[in-house]
């Protein structure tokens, strides 16, 4: 049965593929993701962080954010310490996690020029604003 327009999921799967590649590279000389540096990003904005909390403010789920975590608690960017319940354990950025992420801030600057120059100023303002709209949404409607 042919299908009368293109999936929203799937062009939108597609783009945010195309999106994380042009921030992978450009964040290559960093030794960091876009994946890592966000989510250093977030650790660093909420010190003390419990993984739940930290899955639930990223939208990743639980097996995605462990594996990262474990990657940057190897390299020693991030600190897991027990939380006052032994069942939670609390995220925080070590020294070498702080300036891993400071010393990769330009090269993000960089990768989100990039990208507002290949999209245009007045449609990058749109498209994040209906990416606003759409992490809102819970389900159909």
């Amino acid at each position: 049965m042919p299908v009368s327009s293109p999936c929203s999921c799937v062009q939108l799967r597609r783009a945010a593929r195309a999106v994380t590649h042009v921030f992978d590279e450009v964040m290559q000389p960093s030794g960091l993701t876009i994946a890592q540096f966000s989510l250093l990003r977030t650790i660093s904005r909420a010190e003390g962080v419990k993984i739940k909390e930290l899955a639930a403010r990223l939208s990743l789920d639980p097996t995605t954010l462990t594996r990262n975590l474990r990657i940057l608690t190897r390299r020693g960017h991030v600190r897991l310490a027990r939380g006052a319940d032994l069942r939670a354990r609390a995220v925080s950025l070590t020294a070498s996690g702080r300036t891993a992420m400071e010393n990769a801030v330009p090269l993000w600057e960089a990768g989100q020029k990039s990208i507002r120059r290949r999209i245009g100023a007045k449609r990058m303002d749109g498209f994040l604003d209906a990416l606003t709209r759409l992490q809102a949404m819970k389900g159909p409607s």
